[in-house]
């Protein structure tokens, strides 16, 4: 649930950021009346990322024994892969994205229609949510349904709730240091991803069992018994 909570925490947030940089500059360019092609863009990404999620799901339903292990484990090391990426391309690259949306919303009210806020909107934010999509799809194989479930609904709300502080009240928040915070939790996450997708490829007989057992402590007490000394 921690690992569902976190992901859509942080993606929520930084798709709400970017909703929210791109309405601030409209509001401060005179343009605040095409702000719906702002939003319309946002509710086209939000569907076409739940469209991806079903499409997921029905795809790994479809598989069974070696074939299941076989998709988790690579459903687990790719978005180990990509969150791994993500954290370290937000780190360099996260100072720059304000002023590139700048620019882009800026081209975008220079044509005088509305296509370009749309497709602005969407695919910044249909990224954030095809990456919550294949996290989630990653944790759910870590936790139970349940607990995937209202962790990623609990990360969501919050997100939304710290997006309306910030742009609505107008609260001023410590967007570094959360993104330091979430990044190294975030890390971890990923680390057990690589682990656990090892392990199903190791069950599907693609990799090999690097080392039975770590510590072998059968003398003193038997993995089929107790401790030998009662």
């Amino acid at each position: 649930m921690l690992a569902s909570g976190l992901i859509t925490l942080r993606e929520g947030l930084e798709a709400a950021l970017i909703v929210g940089i791109v309405l601030s500059v409209l509001r401060r360019l005179g343009h605040a009346d095409r702000a719906r092609a702002v939003w319309a863009g946002v509710a086209a990404a939000v569907g076409s990322s739940l469209v991806v999620g079903l499409a997921i799901q029905r795809l790994g339903v479809a598989f069974e024994g070696r074939g299941e292990e076989i998709f988790e484990g690579a459903t687990m090391l790719l978005a180990a892969v990509v969150l791994t990426w993500m954290i370290f391309w937000m780190r360099r690259q996260g100072r720059q994205i304000q002023t590139e949306l700048e620019q882009d919303v800026r081209r975008a009210t220079a044509t005088g229609g509305n296509g370009p806020l749309f497709a602005l909107a969407f695919i910044a934010v249909v990224r954030e949510g095809i990456e919550t999509v294949l996290f989630l799809t990653a944790a759910a194989f870590t936790a139970t349904p349940a607990h995937t479930l209202l962790g990623g609904v609990l990360g969501l709300a919050l997100a939304v709730g710290l997006g309306w502080l910030m742009f609505a009240a107008g609260r001023r928040l410590n967007i570094r240091l959360f993104f330091r915070v979430t990044g190294i939790l975030l890390l971890l996450f990923a680390a057990g991803l690589v682990a656990q997708g090892v392990h199903e490829f190791q069950e599907a007989a693609l990799l090999p069992t690097f080392v039975e057992h770590v510590w072998n402590i059968n003398p003193i007490l038997d993995e089929n018994g107790g401790w030998e000394p009662f």
